[in-house]
């Protein structure tokens, strides 16, 4: 398989201001290396506050490495982010419209694709009523759904599979899994081990913004589990 990303020996440091004179730098991620291979699905798991979410965004360009190279080989790069760009006062179907733009696409795809994002979303009576009546499951429902037609060669997934009530979480977990089983490159940020032992294929082990241990998933959820 060829390789679609490459970190190496990268490291993110946050200022922090202490006073209004004074600030210090916190490192949140500390000399990773590690690739991605076309097609896989590399699961990345940690405690609360060792650095995920934080690599993703690194990983999309949101952030830029203080230290280290990230070399992304992939023309097109998604960080999946629900209700991106969602405004209270325009209707659903203009607010999926808005989303689907702003995650990469084009408004013409978004456009044919939104009687199918209406139907997935279970929004048929309302996707043309202001977003402010929308419930909060309504809401996580049209953003899953619009970031779910978005196609693109990488995909950073952070853990967006708890949306909606019991019956949408069900279907929302079997589309995202259709798409991890694809050929679609994924990098997959996940509290829940059970769920990455069933997509991944190698996992990464964050702890304290450094790389604990990476390999095949069964072996790295093995020491994380024993660790906790």
């Amino acid at each position: 398989m060829d390789t679609v990303l490459s970190v190496k020996n990268v490291s993110l440091d946050y200022r922090v201001r202490r006073t209004f004179f004074r600030h210090k730098y916190h490192r949140a991620l500390n000399d990773l290396t590690f690739s991605v291979q076309s097609g896989e699905t590399l699961g990345v798991i940690g405690s609360n506050g060792s650095g995920k979410s934080t690599l993703l965004k690194l990983l999309a360009g949101v952030y830029i490495p203080t230290n280290g190279t990230i070399e992304n080989q992939c023309h097109h790069s998604m960080l999946l982010s629900l209700q991106l760009g969602f405004d209270p006062e325009l209707s659903g179907r203009e607010n999926a419209l808005l989303s689907g733009v702003l995650l990469g696409a084009r408004r013409s795809y978004v456009e044919e694709r939104l009687d199918e994002i209406t139907a997935f979303a279970e929004l048929e009576t309302s996707i043309h009523d202001p977003l402010k009546t929308y419930s909060s499951g309504m809401r996580a429902r049209l953003g899953f759904a619009v970031a779910m037609i978005i196609e693109a060669d990488l995909v950073l997934i952070d853990e967006v599979l708890g949306v909606g009530d019991i019956k949408f979480q069900i279907k929302a977990r079997q589309a995202m899994q259709e798409r991890i089983r694809s050929e679609q490159t994924v990098v997959y940020v996940s509290h829940s081990t059970e769920t990455v032992r069933e997509l991944c294929s190698r996992v990464i082990w964050l702890q304290n913004g450094s790389i604990k241990a990476i390999g095949s998933t069964d072996e790295v959820l093995e020491r994380y589990l024993g660790a906790q």
